[in-house]
This record gives structure tokens, C-alpha cells and sequence, in this order.
């Protein structure tokens, strides 16, 4: 099956010039996410918020996503990135398998593989590149390249003898050992300890090392398997790299995630900002006369509301939002599709009576006679940020970066959340982009702006 899939991709992009697809991910960036967000914005710089525009607002075409999982009525990251990238609805926890392969089970994630838009893109002789402030090796930038019965398989440590002994690859050594055409051209984010060994200090953190138990350096490897590649890790390397034709780059910033944008700053060996990143992408794969497909995820958003702290999740969702500029700026849309999206929701709540203005961070006087303490516009309705009684809130600067909103119930980690979330789309075929969508869908919008037509495969008829 993923043969023939790759086979007609060739035969149809050789029939007609090939486009380029940009998709934006925000990991968790819900619908509330993004009001919050909007507003937030716009309060930094003055307004009220409420009227402001993110720069996806001013898309001309909007769509509601579904993103439920075929065993899971609220999703994870890895089925549904495995949904939007090869067109087809898969478990919970799964990359780049079918709806057959049971969690952790190598044999079954062996013989139901699908391909994903990336790989047919690099079959095909397009370029392409992933782009994440989350590990290279978490489940969305995976999701591109990635074919593994568990998203947590991300190194040689994480993944068990018996999936070694039965022939599976741990998610680092995909990427390193991609074989379809001459691999992504663009790989920057976090995770480098994913591809050193546990014995080879991190360069930048001297109490930190690789994980991988295997002695192999996959960068060291990676470097070695062609002359025109780059390797960097810090912002000052990330700064001289010049585009150039045929050049190929990995840029790896943190040993696991790269910081939260509220926090970039303070990062000893500097990080360069979403925006950056996608800017020097856009140039790269611009420099090729091929079309392109680049993954652009802001992974933070997710992490955020997991750890309940609203703040850090707005913060990085605006960074979203200013490389959606970027990029909007650096590609003709005549033939260009961009998509901005997300995986899943959170369990962020915008409630209470608060006046036109009032911060969205910021707390609403209660109108309950019965309760007349002050609480937050922001909640979640599960997650650390729980306590057994109202808390007064009248002292407590709720804006400050690391306060955690209140949560309903107890938990050590917020949840995702099983609502439909926005898809928004300008340029190439972007009328595609319409009403309520299933989330594998998106995938054939994206092919048939790549491949100029939608091919009639095993795969677009899912």
C-alpha cells in the first residue's frame, strides 16, 4: 500500500508544477486559547483586546476541526498529527500507523504503516522542513517523519529490547535514518539528548548528557552522510548560517523543550525565537526550485496549560502568531497554501461578567451574593491550580508569569479537551478549508495543493 501511495504522489507531481503547503500547528491552542490570546494581545499593546486581530483572524477561510481518535473521544498529539499528515484517523499514542496497531505492539506498527505528506513530498523532490519549539522527537514533528506503535519511543532508552530485537527504530533514529529522498531540509527545535549518547556531555548544560544507551551519536551520523549539511545549537550559530541552494539544516536548542517564549530570554546560550526559526526555514526551503511542505509547531502552547499557568500559553500562542506573519510575508500566495491550526483543545474557560477591557489575566469582582470574593476571567476545569475552597484573590496578582489558575478538579497535570478547534487558511486552494471538517481531511487539501491534484489512492479515499 505505501508503495503504491508513493508511486502515484511521483506520477502526479512530475504532471504538473508543484506548490508549497506551510501548516502551523498550535499543540492545545483551542478555541479558547485563541480568544484569550486575541485579547492579550492586544492589551500589550493598548487596546482593550477584545477588537484585536491575531494575524490567522484575518484569514479569509475558517473551519471547525473534529479531533477525536478512533479509540479516544478526547485525542493526544500523536493521533491526531497521524490524522492531519497521512489522511487517515489512528489510535491514541500512535504515529504513523493505521488504526490497527495496538499501543506499543512493533510487530503490528511494522506491517500498517502510513506515509506521511512530508515523506511523499521528499519522494516526490520537494523540500521540506519541521519546525518546533517542542523535542524534535515529541509527538507532532514526528508526526511528519515517524512510524511508531508509541510516541514515547523517542530514543534508544525509551524503546524495549524486544521492539529492537523485532526490527523497530526509535523515533531519533527515523529521523537520522529518514529514507525518502534526501531527508528534511530544515529540522530546528528542541531535543538534542534524544540523538547523543548518556556518556557525551551536553554542551551547553555541564550537568546534562545524551540518553540514547546505544553509544551512537545520530548527530555526528547525520552530519557525516552528506557535505552540505549544518549542525547548530545555540542562537549566535543560528544567526551566521547563511541559505543557500542544496544546503541542509539541523539546529537542535535545548536538550528536551526549548523555553517558553516568556522565558527565552533568560536562556544562557540564547534560542531563537518561533518566528526566527520559521523566517530562516521559509529562506532555506526558498532557495530550491521545487515546491515545499513546512511543519511549524508552537509546542509550548500545550505545555502551559498542562502545568495550568495561562500565561506561558498566551504568551507562546501570540509567538505563533507573529511567525504566521512572518511567513505570510516571505511566500506568494498564488501558490502557496498556509494552514494554522490545532491538534487538540485545553480546558481553559473565559467566564464571569468582566467589563469590556478588564485584563484577561486579570481577576472579575463576583456578582454572587452568596460568594462575593474575586476570581480569574481564565480557569481550567482540571489541573494543578485546584484548592478545596475559594482562595481570596483579592492580594494576588493573578498576572504575574508563573500564577496557576484555579482548576474544578484535582489533578497533577491538565487535560486536554474534546471540542472541535479552528482551522484557518489563506492562499492555494484555501476554500477547501471549510465547515465542519473531519481532521484527516485537512490532509487532502494539503496534498492536492503539493501534488495539483488529489490522487486517487488507497490513501485520499480514507
Amino acid at each position: 500500500m505505501r508503495n503504491t501511495i508513493i508511486l502515484v504522489a511521483l506520477l502526479v507531481c512530475n504532471s504538473a508544477q508543484a506548490k508549497n503547503v506551510i501548516l502551523f500547528l498550535g499543540d492545545g491552542m483551542g478555541i479558547s486559547t485563541i480568544t484569550a490570546a486575541r485579547i492579550y494581545a492586544g492589551q500589550q499593546q493598548g487596546l482593550q483586546g477584545e477588537e484585536y486581530e491575531l494575524s490567522f483572524d484575518k484569514f479569509e477561510h475558517v473551519a471547525l476541526v473534529k479531533t477525536y481518535n478512533t479509540d479516544a473521544q478526547v485525542s493526544d498529539s500523536a493521533g491526531t498529527i497521524s490524522a492531519i499528515l497521512t489522511g487517515e484517523k489512528t489510535r491514541i499514542g500512535v504515529l504513523g500507523v493505521t488504526a490497527e496497531v495496538e499501543q506499543g505492539n512493533c510487530t503490528q506498527a511494522l506491517a500498517h504503516e502510513i506515509p506521511t505528506l512530508l515523506e511523499l513530498a521528499e519522494e516526490a523532490g520537494l523540500v521540506s522542513g519541521i519546525v518546533s519549539t517542542a523535542r524534535i522527537t515529541h509527538a507532532t514533528p514526528a508526526g511528519a517523519y515517524a512510524h511508531v506503535p508509541s510516541r514515547d519511543w523517542e530514543s534508544s532508552s525509551s524503546i524495549s529490547a524486544q521492539a529492537k530485537e523485532q526490527g523497530c527504530k526509535d523515533i531519533a533514529m527515523q529521523l537520522v535514518e529518514f529514507p525518502h529522498g534526501d531527508g528534511p531540509d530544515v529540522i530546528l527545535g528542541g531535543g538534542r539528548a534524544q540523538f547523543l549518547p548518556a556518556a557525551q556531555a551536553d554542551p551547553e548544560y555541564k550537568d546534562k548528557s545524551g540518553v540514547r544507551d546505544d553509544a551512537r551519536n545520530l548527530i555526528e551520523e547525520w552530519l557525516a552522510a552528506r557535505q552540505s549539511r549544518t549542525y547548530l545549537w545555540n542562537k549566535d550559530q543560528f544567526e551566521k548560517f547563511e541559505p543557500q541552494a542544496g544546503a541542509q539544516l539541523m539546529g537542535l536548542f535545548e536538550p528536551s523543550h526549548m523555553q517558553f517564549e516568556a522565558d527565552r530570554a533568560q536562556d544562557e546560550a540564547g534560542e531563537p525565537s518561533l518566528a526566527a526559526m520559521t523566517k530562516l526555514a521559509l529562506q532555506q526551503l526558498n532557495t530550491a526550485d521545487s515546491g515545499f511542505f513546512l511543519l511549524v509547531e508552537a509546542g509550548r502552547i500545550d505545555h502551559g496549560h498542562h502545568f495550568g499557568n495561562a500565561y506561558r500559553a498566551l504568551v507562546d500562542t501570540v509567538a505563533l502568531a507573529d511567525a504566521v506573519s512572518v511567513a505570510k510575508a516571505l511566500v506568494d500566495l498564488e501558490e502557496t497554501l498556509i494552514v494554522v491550526t490545532a491538534d487538540h483543545s485545553h480546558t481553559l474557560t473565559i467566564s464571569g461578567y468582566p467589563p469590556r477591557g478588564n485584563p484577561i489575566l486579570g481577576k472579575v469582582e463576583s456578582r454572587d451574593p452568596d460568594n462575593t470574593r474575586p476570581y480569574t476571567t481564565l480557569s481550567y476545569a482540571n489541573g494543578p491550580g485546584y484548592q478545596d475552597t475559594l482562595p481570596d484573590l483579592s492580594d494576588v496578582d493573578t498576572q504575574a508569569p508563573n500564577y496557576q489558575q484555579l482548576a474544578t478538579v484535582p489533578l497533577q497535570m491538565e487535560t486536554h479537551a474534546g471540542e472541535d478547534v479552528a482551522a484557518f487558511a489563506t492562499g492555494k486552494y484555501a476554500e477547501r478549508i471549510a465547515g465542519v471538517m473531519e481532521q484527516n481531511k485537512l490532509f487532502h487539501v494539503m496534498q492536492a495543493v503539493l501534488f495539483e491534484a488529489n490522487p486517487t489512492t488507497e490513501s485520499s479515499s480514507r
